[in-house]
């Protein structure tokens, strides 16, 4: 059986669309800044570190902790 990808796992430039989330607390900030089921995320950036990781989401851009970002389940 295949893991679960994220937003975590896309690389720079990658497409995904949004399936759930894995934190029903975070998924609250999450819905609020535009992170709906059904809605498609681009990885922009990785800071040279690997946090945070920044994402295009309707129609802006966002950036989030690394572990924030692995909370976000793809289709």
């Amino acid at each position: 059986m295949q893991a679960e990808k994220t937003v975590a796992d896309l690389k720079v430039g990658e497409k995904g669309i949004v399936n759930n989330f894995k934190d029903a607390t975070m998924s609250l900030k999450l819905l609020e800044m535009g992170c709906l089921p059904d809605t498609e995320v681009m990885l922009d950036f990785i800071a040279p570190l690997g946090c945070p990781v920044g994402i295009t989401v309707a129609g802006y851009h966002l950036s989030l902790r690394k572990r924030e970002a692995a909370t976000i389940v793809l289709k």
